[in-house]
């Protein structure tokens, strides 16, 4: 969704993955923050109404909507409800670029999977990385689709899956965690179920790219040539995953290696680190997540480096 506020006035358009059809957005927010949202087709006819709250929270500036949809007032069912949360994402594009939505879907009856793994493009603006940025996000996507499909080719001799059984899938949803002209920051939740297993599996993983020179950005990147960041990142991280939980052990998966720091994230105020299941604690537990300060790292970035702007 995208969606502008201009004094009380709102407008702007959403649209259904699997639809393709933008639906456009026009309504108002009053001083205690309750909106009207119409919706209206390509035609102009009204098809809904969103009704709700508009929230800033206090600590990041970004705004919540949440409350309930229904059918127009002259419609039939219109007092029938939905729920909606809407959550701003951090985009701060001077131009017109956005991003848009793909996805890879794909289902086989034989092997019994079903893919749904969706990844962001940018469109408008007149920046030439942006396609390279494009590429490096539809790169990663495939590849992940290419390996979970290759995981479930049956070996030579091996029985298909008995029908009526249930079938392996992958999802791969993303978040942007930060746009803006210079450089974006996204990260990917990941999820598969192989037929037999006890429970799904989870992970994330990341596109940090520099859009000023057209690259992917390694960790090394953010940081002076030479300066021991993992060892700060990782002193920072235990303290903060042990106070979250002090029964856990994470003195393994949040070591500072290379291979415990490979999903962060860039936003405005710190270095976004991010744990999956198992690393630091046990699946039960969920992923975990450290939000490192650009203060705790200010002596080791990188001045010229892409985070520099935000650690002043």
């Amino acid at each position: 969704m995208k969606l502008v506020r201009t004094g009380d006035q709102l407008a702007g358009n959403y649209f259904y993955q699997k639809i393709g059809t933008r639906i456009d957005l026009r309504g108002s927010v009053d001083k205690d923050g309750n909106l009207t949202l119409e919706e209206f087709d390509p035609k102009g006819n009204q098809t809904g109404v969103f009704k709700g709250i508009w929230q800033v929270d206090a600590a990041d500036g970004l705004v919540t909507l949440a409350g309930n949809w229904s059918k127009p007032p002259n419609q039939k069912d219109n007092d029938k409800k939905t729920a909606f949360s809407i959550h701003e994402q951090p985009i701060f594009f001077t131009g017109d670029a956005e991003f848009i939505s793909k996805q890879i879907k794909e289902s086989n009856k034989k092997l019994m999977f079903e893919v749904a793994a969706n990844y962001p493009q940018l469109t408008g603006g007149n920046n030439p990385n942006f396609e390279k940025f494009n590429q490096a996000a539809r790169a990663l996507v495939t590849k992940r689709v290419a390996g979970f499909k290759k995981d479930l080719q049956p070996e030579e001799g091996e029985e298909p899956p008995p029908e009526g059984s249930m079938g392996s899938d992958l999802s791969v949803g993303y978040t942007v965690v930060l746009a803006q002209d210079d450089l974006v920051s996204i990260k990917f939740e990941v999820s598969s179920y192989y037929q037999g297993a006890a429970h799904p599996n989870s992970y994330s993983d990341v596109l940090n790219y520099d859009l000023k020179n057209g690259k992917q950005l390694k960790l090394a990147d953010l940081f002076k040539p030479g300066a021991k960041f993992l060892q700060a990142i990782a002193s920072y991280c235990l303290a903060d995953l042990k106070k979250q939980d002090k029964d856990s052990a994470p003195d393994e998966g949040a070591a500072p290696v290379v291979k415990n720091y490979q999903s962060w994230n860039i936003t405005k105020k710190g270095l976004g680190i991010n744990f999956d299941p198992y690393q630091v604690a046990p699946y039960a537990a969920g992923p975990k997540f450290v939000l490192v300060p650009y203060s705790t790292l200010k002596d080791l970035i990188n001045p010229e480096g892409p985070i520099a702007q935000f650690a002043k």
